[in-house]
């Protein structure tokens, strides 16, 4: 092994061993608000479909109004992070909003209430999300970057396999019949998200602290893209096209059982995602503060492309269960990486807002991407949203690698 190469794993170690509290706390913090969140929500398609019978057109108009909604406050919530020169009390009012919001799918009986309780369930990820991007950020050096969003990102999907495979055990020990979800198994699962989600905000209240030395700024900031450079603005627009075609992952569980697969197989594929997730989080954040977030996310789009067109032409329901695996290797790659890349490329004391401005900007494409998958697979087939999704998947590949880079060297050249 040459002497750089035992310098770069010395570092990698390092960088593990090195990070700082808040990485960690928040890191607990959505795991466990990820276990009580992913036994609710990856069951949510089947409730409205099985239980509720409800179309899909109809389940993607719920998921993009409520996706929509935390993407619109989070450019507040983080602008107002700035302006406060403080994360930790918005951080700490979402996770707490949507922690009282959860119980109430349990009385949910028409699509409207669901709609009701997921809307307010979206309004706590929408005040919470950008201050706690922004405090994570604030709170690594540029170094280590990748890494620290790929230990959040890979506690959050670890959180998520937990719940769905606690979901899994009482979808098997309460249900007779397994081709579709009943509403009693649906209701247990609520009841047992209760416990995890508490916990979450009471570690985050408790173990978290704002870093105001690297967040206050001369004077409080503007909402506006002012002040951006053009390279912020060419990674949103590049984000907002492939989101187009990334409709709410709603419509990935309905095609799993489209193709044959029981709820019990539905919960399989998911536990089988989540654990991609999670193991591949972190090594590729890690991977990006060596190589660089640019040609990481290239990678990710291209993997994400290959699996939406693989989705389309699926015939079996293990076909099916095996792409959602590999799905999970797309969000490992992109996810954590970039969120650092976000931070890479703004100024340090409009992090909240430049998150805001991030997430806002794909949650504004969600909605449609969401409704247009659903009119798509009810006018046209089933395999027709996932077509869209990966020819636009395509396009954003290409923008990221040719036009992407030469913004950023004319950045580094001015």
């Amino acid at each position: 092994m040459s002497d750089t190469t035992s310098t770069a794993e010395a570092e990698r170690k390092a960088g593990w061993r090195t990070l700082p509290r808040n990485v960690w706390v928040l890191s607990a913090t959505s795991f466990l608000t990820d276990v009580s969140s992913e036994m609710i929500l990856n069951l949510l398609p089947l409730f409205l479909a099985n239980v509720l019978g409800v179309k899909t057109d109809i389940i993607g108009l719920i998921e993009g109004i409520a996706e929509t909604t935390a993407s619109l406050l989070k450019v507040f919530s983080g602008w107002f992070s700035d302006r406060l020169g403080k994360r930790k009390v918005l951080a700490v009012l979402g996770y707490g909003l949507s922690t009282v919001a959860k119980p109430f799918f349990y009385f949910a009986n028409s699509w409207p209430v669901v709609l009701a309780v997921r809307f307010t369930d979206r309004v706590g990820k929408g005040i919470r999300t950008a201050p706690r991007d922004a405090l994570i950020a604030d709170s690594i050096d540029e170094h280590h970057r990748g890494v620290a969003f790929g230990l959040h990102r890979a506690g959050d999907t670890a959180g998520a396999f937990l719940g769905l495979l606690i979901a899994t055990v009482v979808v098997w020990a309460t249900q007779r019949a397994m081709l579709t979800l009943e509403r009693h198994t649906f209701q247990m699962v609520v009841l047992f998200s209760i416990i995890p989600a508490a916990l979450a905000v009471l570690i985050l209240a408790l173990g978290a602290q704002d870093i105001p030395a690297r967040i206050r700024a001369a004077r409080p900031p503007a909402l506006t893209l002012r002040g951006f450079d053009a390279s912020f603005k060419a990674f949103l627009f590049i984000v907002v096209l492939f989101t187009l075609g990334n409709s709410s992952d709603a419509f990935l569980i309905l095609r799993g059982q489209e193709r044959g697969l029981s709820v019990l197989g539905v919960m399989g594929m998911l536990l089988t995602f989540n654990l991609v997730y999670s193991l591949v989080s972190g090594p590729a954040g890690a991977l990006s503060d060596r190589i660089g977030r640019q040609r990481l996310i290239v990678g990710g789009w291209l993997v994400y492309g290959l699996i939406y067109l693989g989705f389309a032409l699926a015939q079996v329901s293990w076909q099916v269960w095996a792409l959602y695996g590999l799905y999970g290797v797309y969000y490992g790659m992109f996810e954590g990486t970039a969120r650092a890349l976000v931070a890479d490329i703004v100024p340090p004391e409009r992090r909240g807002t430049a998150y805001g401005v991030y997430h806002t900007a794909v949650g504004l494409a969600a909605f449609p991407a969401s409704f247009i998958a659903g009119v798509l697979w009810r006018v046209f087939s089933p395999a027709a949203p996932f077509a869209f999704g990966a020819a636009l998947a395509l396009m954003a590949t290409l923008l990221m690698r040719f036009w992407f880079p030469r913004l950023r060297r004319t950045k580094a050249r001015g």
